[in-house]
């Protein structure tokens, strides 16, 4: 691009529910507890080539980009000014990744709200918000058969000693009678789950509990979790699932692992690097997890993706060790991951963001989309025990499209 664009952001009057204002169903989304950004149209697109330092060429690609633009931002937070929405593929060389600047976004933080247009913002017709009808989902059994042995030799490998953990992960299709309208799923996710980050970039469309890092000026910040279990049908069942979640020698143990690699891979680019003791239990409308905060100060001037690039694959979605992990994860899972467990979300010009891990998601295209869940099996998983588990995960984004669930238990 030889000519700049002229980026301007505005303070504006509350604009209300966020992804309501989103005008058509390929608009972009991070939104949490009624605050985060929304975008719609195009400026720039920047397909990122599969690779291990796809982060770096990420990074240097955006800032370039940022840095030919002439910038008019009168509201000077995290997310004004130009902003990219980013999704990236699980495994590093898997296609797939990308980073979106749209031409016009809506933001709200802090009490504040702004509106950030970039270049000429074509015009964007309203079309109405549509929700998914005649929904069908795909046969569940065979899969599901199929899965529980991949558990079955993922335990044989935990066994000899090569391996501490390993994340093995799912999927369902759902089928619609119509084109899923985007909007539609982040409006009941956001609904059903407000402390979670609901998202959709490119296609991609969910509501994770898991912030793999936010980076506010100089202050990083992430939230570790694993370890799960579903909620109670009341209160007492609900305190005594969380209580076995707690003291599970199995979920303290997965749980340890990641905390363990996250506060390891932060610890050379941050001081003050503290987390949380024990862990705390998250309930969500679903299920509840083991969950753990860190957070530090960059030592350094580092974008989020020079962060990210250290972090990510995490034990919470890969395994431990990271490479050999990875390995059995590409030989038990021939179809790959795509984008479910890679990092989404979105970062601006002076290299804040927040970047979630892309769980409870959906990779939507037309009348179609594709249901992602793992699990992290340790010495001692259960197979049966990790099938329902993932069951309990693919309930998020059913509910979100609609319809009845899969059938068929082995």
């Amino acid at each position: 691009m030889s000519v700049s664009l002229v980026v301007r952001t505005v303070e504006v009057p509350d604009p209300g529910d966020l992804i309501s204002r989103i005008p058509h169903s390929s608009g972009l989304a991070w939104v949490r507890r009624g605050e985060g950004l929304v975008g719609w149209g195009e400026a720039a697109r920047l397909p990122v080539p599969p690779g291990a330092d796809r982060f770096v060429w990420a990074r240097e690609r955006v800032a370039d980009l940022f840095g030919r633009m002439d910038v008019e931002d009168h509201v000077g937070e995290p997310g004004s000014g130009p902003v990219a929405f980013c999704t990236f593929t699980f495994d590093p060389h898997a296609a797939g990744s990308v980073l979106i600047v749209p031409s016009t976004i809506l933001a709200r933080r802090n009490g504040r709200a702004w509106t950030t247009t970039v270049g000429v913002p074509p015009p964007s017709p309203v079309t109405p918000v549509r929700p998914p009808s005649g929904v069908t989902y795909e046969d569940d059994y065979a899969g599901a058969v199929d899965w529980m042995r991949c558990v079955e030799k993922a335990l044989s490998v935990l066994g000899s000693g090569r391996l501490g953990k390993v994340v093995l992960a799912r999927s369902i299709g759902a089928f619609a009678a119509e084109p899923i309208d985007a909007r539609a799923l982040l409006l009941r996710l956001a609904g059903r789950f407000p402390g979670c980050y609901a998202f959709a970039v490119d296609g991609l469309v969910g509501a994770t509990p898991e912030l793999l890092l936010r980076r506010t000026h100089d202050r990083v910040e992430s939230l570790v979790l694993a370890g799960t279990t579903r909620r109670g049908r009341d209160e007492e069942e609900d305190v005594g699932l969380a209580a076995a979640l707690s003291s599970s020698a199995k979920d303290r143990s997965e749980h340890a692992y990641a905390v363990d690699s996250v506060r390891a891979a932060l610890q050379d680019l941050c001081i003050g690097l503290r987390a949380d003791p024990e862990p705390h239990v998250l309930p969500l409308a679903n299920v509840q997890h083991l969950a753990t905060s860190i957070a530090g100060r960059l030592r350094a001037h580092h974008s989020i993706l020079d962060v990210t690039a250290a972090l990510h694959p995490t034990p919470a979605v890969c395994g431990s060790p990271a490479e050999t992990a990875m390995d059995l994860i590409r030989e038990l899972e021939p179809t790959g991951r795509a984008r479910y467990a890679g990092p989404v979300g979105w970062l601006d010009g002076a290299g804040n963001g927040e970047l979630g891990i892309a769980l409870r998601c959906a990779e939507v295209s037309g009348h179609q989309a594709r249901l992602y869940a793992g699990c992290g099996i340790v010495a001692g998983s259960d197979p049966a025990a990790e099938l329902a588990e993932t069951r309990l995960k693919f309930e998020a984004m059913q509910h979100a499209i609609g319809a009845d669930p899969p059938l068929g238990t082995p």
